[in-house]
């Protein structure tokens, strides 16, 4: 391990309809020496989920706890929680994550060196241990979206060591708070999904880097909340829109997505 100091990192948990699985996350963060420190935001639980959630932050040290009745999206919350983090780096962790105990010192040992603003994402493994699809991703594209180039990469032999990609996922990362400052956070325009890919998209055309690390872990449960699947495909939908959308810079880019955006929209929409 490098001999510069640790840094302080600041832990952000978003929490919607969770279930029980939130506790698995917390107790995981809250036992990990290296994590200093752990923002929850409530964008909405049940009443006995918020007790316990009170509970949880009145009776753990370095715990905060950000409630205003509203849901103002993933991005936005994550936007909100890191205005007051104070560590000098920022764990996004889903409230369905349970990180692997040690996952810090590699996943800071990545960043060292790295171009920034620099990313890195974990290796994401579901209960069998396989990786997930998104912890691994080349840039996307409306041409790989569509079949025409390869997306995801968790079918390539699994590295043995930290490498730079295209987009890791918003489930499990890190990231120097004055990166993400520097990046503008997230785009709040985004309300569920892609707000990562366009964070990762961002931060390699600002000339730094997404490195994903696979000898940091978190076990990810996946599909606990219990919003309604039609309306997370349709905020899908939504969020391939804005992005393809956004990022569409020849004349080529813009009359394609034109033309293939609302498909793919509806494709979702029908799938939810």
């Amino acid at each position: 391990m490098s001999s510069s100091p640790f840094p302080t990192i600041t832990a952000l948990v978003v929490s919607y309809h969770t279930g029980p699985r939130l506790h698995e996350c917390l107790y995981a963060l809250k036992g990990d020496p290296d994590v200093t420190e752990i923002i929850i935001v409530d964008n909405g639980n049940p009443p006995e989920e918020q007790a316990w959630l009170d509970r949880f932050a009145a009776t753990t040290t370095g715990v905060s706890l950000i409630r205003d009745g509203t849901n103002p999206g993933f991005g936005a919350a994550m936007n909100r929680a890191a205005d007051v983090a104070m560590g000098e780096m920022l764990l996004a962790c889903n409230p369905d994550c349970v990180i692997k105990r040690g996952a810090m010192v590699p996943l800071v040992e990545a960043s060292r060196g790295a171009p920034t603003p620099a990313i890195v994402g974990g290796r994401i493994f579901d209960l069998t241990g396989r990786e997930e699809r998104g912890a691994r991703r080349n840039t996307l594209t409306l041409w790989n979206a569509i079949g025409l180039g390869k997306w995801a990469l968790d079918r390539e032999p699994p590295p043995a060591g930290p490498i730079r990609v295209g987009a890791i996922s918003g489930a499990f990362f890190l990231i120097h708070r004055a990166d993400f400052e520097k990046l503008g956070g997230f785009d709040a325009g985004y309300f569920l999904h892609v707000e990562d890919v366009d964070l990762c998209r961002r931060a390699i055309e600002a000339g730094g880097s997404v490195t994903y690390q696979p000898l940091a872990g978190a076990l990810h449960y996946g599909s606990t909340s219990d919003a309604p699947s039609p309306v997370v495909q349709a905020h899908k939908a939504d969020s391939l829109k804005r992005y393809f959308r956004k990022f569409a810079r020849t004349p080529l880019e813009k009359a394609a997505a034109a033309i293939m955006v609302p498909l793919i929209g509806l494709a979702l929409r029908l799938k939810g």
